[in-house]
């Protein structure tokens, strides 16, 4: 029991601790420019291919879907002519979309605008406004440091044109960087609850009684469902189910732990099943009807079939446990029933659920 209460809190702790308010990102790269002919040095081209280096900063706390981000780059014309070098420094302000997913890589995609400087500028460029937009990832390496991957197309229309490019400039980056993360979100404590597990049954407790006096009802509750021992039917019903007047059980939650798009029950999950597998041998009088759901992710169709065959999953383990199978049926409620948010991970993880209603 304490065990499984424990693995419990540590998942619990690994998904919720990768949201942070903050980010920063020194970054290096190297940038193509459509201007620029470096196989003929008499053409009247612009800025050369050069490297880069900069910084980005991402703020995550101020909407959930598309995320600010305003990044700097600066790089210097790679000319033999130290006099005619051009400095170049851009910026821009995007907003970024990350594909959710609860693996260590994140994709994300960007867009936004920005404005580009030149210093002891060549004739064919000028200081002006750019519109870009890129695709990346980042790989997790700690809890708060991350490799970014980007790849960034960069358009910018000068002032007087560049011969053979109408006055268009098209540049293409290749970035890369580390990411650190800080300033951690609050999170609500995730709730743990026991697997479900018969209580023993308790040993008789003699009472002596008074001749010929009234015996009073006792106001004790033996298995803590709420129902006093004197009107509880169902004196032995294990913690965690919630129970009708008569104190019987009318649903239990199991807690089984899916992965995204997967209907395998892991180690944890499966002691899970074992113990409500046995409640159920010494419950005769009992149905179980199991019924399995998922979060949001993929379609509804494919969220759907994904929901029965967890709950399929679940019923062929009780019946391998001893319980029979006519005493079980399993349906799927696919993405229709979220019992919390599923935009972030931890939502997500409670999305993916079994839930047992059970009747007589």
């Amino acid at each position: 029991m304490k065990k499984l209460v424990f693995s419990s809190l540590l998942a619990a702790t690994l998904l919720g601790a990768s949201d942070y308010n903050y980010e920063v990102t020194p970054i290096v790269g190297y940038i193509w420019n459509s201007t620029s002919d470096e196989t003929n040095p008499s053409a009247m081209g612009g800025v050369d291919n050069h490297a880069v280096y900069g910084v980005e900063l991402q703020m995550n706390n101020l909407y959930e879907t598309v995320k600010p981000e305003l990044s700097i780059l600066y790089g210097r014309d790679r000319a033999s002519d130290e006099a005619d070098k051009t400095g170049v420094l851009t910026t821009m302000l995007n907003g970024v979309y990350e594909m959710p997913n609860d693996s260590m890589i994140t994709p994300f995609a960007k867009a936004g605008l920005g404005y580009e400087w030149y210093t002891n500028t060549h004739p064919s460029d000028y200081d002006g406004l750019l519109v870009d937009a890129g695709l990346g990832l980042k790989a997790d390496i700690t809890k708060q440091i991350a490799l970014k991957l980007e790849a960034l197309y960069l358009y910018k229309m000068n002032n007087n044109g560049v011969e053979g490019s109408n006055g268009e400039v098209h540049n293409i980056a290749a970035l890369a960087g580390v990411t650190f993360s800080f300033d951690e979100k609050a999170a609500p404590a995730p709730a743990v609850t026991e697997a479900v597990v018969p209580e023993p049954k308790a040993e008789p407790v003699p009472v002596v009684v008074a001749p010929e006096a009234k015996i009073c009802p006792v106001n004790v509750d033996s298995d803590e469902d709420g129902v006093f021992d004197p009107q509880d039917k169902c004196p032995n019903t294990p913690k965690g189910f919630k129970v009708d007047s008569d104190g019987c059980p009318l649903k239990a939650t199991l807690h089984l732990n899916f992965i995204t798009d997967g209907y395998t029950v892991d180690t944890a999950g499966v002691e899970k099943v074992k113990d409500f597998a046995a409640f159920m041998n010494n419950s005769a009088a009992y149905k179980a009807a199991i019924v399995g759901h998922t979060d949001s992710t993929g379609s509804d169709k494919h969220n759907q079939k994904l929901s029965e065959k967890r709950a399929e999953t679940v019923k062929a383990m009780l019946i391998d446990q001893g319980v029979e199978a006519s005493r079980l049926s399993a349906s799927g409620e696919g993405e229709k029933m979220p019992v919390a948010s599923n935009k972030t991970k931890q939502g997500r993880s409670e999305n993916r659920r079994i839930e047992v209603e059970l009747c007589k």
